[in-house]
């Protein structure tokens, strides 16, 4: 299938954002360790988090519509996202664990128990000691929203598309009302937050696609130019349900459709002429990667300048330039070296069985 570079792009971007706002706050503590203050640039990193949601929902569209109403669908497309997601979400969970018993101080982590442990391995969203609801690879916690996602859209996706499509929309539509009028324990919180809505967006742009409808270049600056003012004028206040559904959300769909809704904007990922366009759909390939391993790679970076001796000596800014072309480098080799293997072997494991 045919990749849209746009979007590829755009979910490179969204994993940077987030790997800024993580290298930002490493900055900040490097910075009150060596030397001046550091300050952060004041924008939204955190909202990548909703872009990548927006993406899910559209892509889930795109990527599945030889699907639809097919004998199987349920359990080939159930197949394909445990391939896709579990493998280096556990691998860097039992990193993250195994790091946080030996050496507690590195990784900030506590000792856990075990059924915190199986759930955070199982996406069951539940509360740690200290009462936030996270996995013990905190960064999971988004992933707990995907998978829960990803079984609604598998108990639809054996109906034609159009009433697929209806089908996930209302009842992501309705469990969004009941956690806006109810409050419930988790994990049921989790999974009636009105975050679910970011997926719901975009799928309605992924119908749109599929149904032909495309906007003209202009309409597509228009509409990104309009998503970053919208998050730049956010007064970066800590955003939750219903406002982040909104407030997040909306600015994000107007991303997905200026990099979704073009007219010809697929192509093989090896065609590309352009440096920019190789390296953002080369990011963007690596983009789970980068999620999942750039707290490794930060904090690799920060203590390889403490052990040097070069903590004192490096500016806070570069500091933070360092661990973001590390997070880069380190994601594009496990993309490679790790993600895809282990991707392939998990889906032909399961589409065997």
């Amino acid at each position: 299938m045919a990749t849209i570079i746009p979007i590829q792009v755009l979910r490179g971007a969204a994993a940077l954002a987030v790997v800024i706002l993580h290298g930002q706050h490493e900055a900040e503590l490097y910075a009150g360790r060596s030397g001046p203050t550091f300050t952060p640039v004041a924008f939204p990193f955190e909202a990548g988090v909703d872009v990548f949601f927006v993406i899910s929902g559209f892509v889930m569209i795109y990527a599945s519509r030889g699907l639809f109403g097919r004998h199987g669908a349920r359990r080939r497309f159930l197949a394909h996202r445990v391939a896709r997601v579990v493998p280096l979400y556990w691998s860097t969970t039992t990193l993250y664990l195994g790091l946080a018993l030996v050496v507690p101080t590195l990784l900030n982590g506590a000792t856990p128990t075990l059924g915190y442990v199986v759930a955070s391995y199982l996406f069951v969203p539940v509360a740690r000691p200290d009462g936030l609801v996270q996995p013990i690879y905190s960064l999971g916690w988004t992933l707990n929203y995907e998978m829960f996602f990803y079984v609604v859209f598998a108990l639809a996706i054996g109906l034609d598309r159009r009433r697929a499509t209806a089908a996930i929309l209302g009842v992501l539509a309705l469990l969004s009302a009941t956690g806006l009028v109810l409050s419930l324990p988790q994990p049921l919180a989790t999974w009636t937050d009105p975050l679910l809505l970011e997926f719901g967006i975009g799928i309605a742009l992924g119908l749109t696609r599929s149904e032909g409808v495309g906007l003209a270049r202009l309409a597509r600056v228009a509409l990104a130019l309009a998503g970053i003012t919208l998050f730049a004028v956010q007064d970066g206040e800590p955003l939750a349900g219903l406002a982040r559904a909104l407030l997040y959300g909306v600015p994000a769909a107007c991303l997905v459709a200026a990099c979704g809704l073009g007219h010809d904007d697929t192509t093989d990922e090896s065609r590309l002429d352009h440096w920019a366009d190789r390296w953002g759909a080369w990011i963007g390939d690596a983009s789970y990667a980068l999620y999942l391993t750039h707290p490794f790679a930060i904090r690799g970076a920060r203590e390889a300048l403490r052990i040097a001796g070069l903590a004192s000596f490096v500016p806070a800014r570069v500091f933070l330039a360092i661990a973001l072309a590390t997070a880069a480098a380190a994601a594009l080799l496990v993309h490679r070296a790790v993600e895809r293997p282990l991707t392939r072997a998990a889906r032909r494991r399961l589409e065997r069985a």
